[in-house]
């Protein structure tokens, strides 16, 4: 029997982890009264069960004192029933945008009191289970698709579990500094391939344009320096328990070189165990 906890912050993801699961065979129920659990996990594991893989949502709409539910699955764990806790999370910046475009309201703002301190409480409440989650999966920045590529990887194929998550971004100062930056690197120390007519109009996704970019020596000695600094910083991000790493790599316009750059850096990275990789490019169809 694999049972899975399913739980996080409200406008996390939740729900659409719970339809991605039931999607590839999970008996899906959300929402359970606190009251039933016990009863509802004690039926599965009926020796005559058919059902073999459970993913049951659970969250401060169920309970507003989340600590009964808490008190249940450690009583659970203590009879000897496992389950796997799955923690749906996101920055506090984006389950504000998601309330405010779906103009619903938190669950523990229903007194007239703003998102944002609903959001806090849930924090607060939901505290303790984020810690002893086996999965931590912030949805700040994930499409649907990758949400869905990470369930399939841990559930259907049972891969390791990736805890934090990189994505290596290009962007262009002229048009700001990414919010969600964790590290900043700027790269307009290197020759400027936009003042070359044939590679103005290209961008570092062209082969001239990388070429061009990575045949100076300074490149290519950034570049090993990074990977060597993210070498060291990334195990010890994990180990404190970040989930997600946005690496930003500027130039001017975001196009040539900074582009090249995150390219580079991406095929250096890639394959490492341990950590999740994306790539974006932010400016290079401004």
């Amino acid at each position: 029997m694999r049972f899975v906890i399913v739980t996080g912050m409200s406008g996390g993801g939740k729900r659409t982890a719970m339809k991605m699961l039931e999607d590839v065979g999970f008996y899906c129920v959300d929402n359970l009264p606190t009251s039933l659990i016990e009863k509802f996990v004690e039926l599965l594991w009926t020796p005559n069960s058919e059902v073999t893989k459970v993913a049951l949502g659970l969250d401060v709409r169920s309970d507003i004192n989340f600590g009964e539910v808490e008190a249940i699955l450690e009583k659970l764990q203590g009879n000897g029933y496992k389950f796997e806790i799955l923690f749906m999370d996101a920055s506090d910046d984006a389950l504000v945008k998601r309330y405010k475009e779906s103009r619903r309201v938190h669950p523990l703002a229903t007194d007239g009191s703003r998102v944002q301190d609903g959001i806090a409480r849930e924090r607060k409440i939901l505290k303790e289970t984020k810690k002893k989650a086996d999965y931590v999966i912030d949805t700040s920045k994930l499409l649907t698709r990758e949400l869905k590529e990470e369930l399939d990887r841990i559930f259907v194929q049972n891969e390791e579990y990736n805890s934090l998550m990189v994505n290596i971004m290009s962007f262009g100062y002229k048009y700001g500094i990414p919010g969600d930056s964790d590290l900043v690197f700027d790269v307009r120390f290197l020759p400027n391939p936009y003042y070359i007519d044939e590679l103005k109009h290209q961008t570092g996704n062209d082969k001239p344009v990388q070429d061009y970019v990575m045949s100076f020596p300074e490149t290519k000695e950034f570049l090993d320096k990074l990977v060597d600094m993210l070498n060291f910083l990334i195990p010890n991000y994990i180990k404190e328990g970040k989930y997600q790493l946005v690496i930003a790599i500027g130039c001017t316009g975001g196009k040539h070189r900074s582009v090249t750059l995150a390219n580079a850096l991406y095929e250096k990275m890639k394959g490492r165990k341990g950590y999740g990789l994306k790539l974006s490019h932010r400016d290079v169809e401004n």
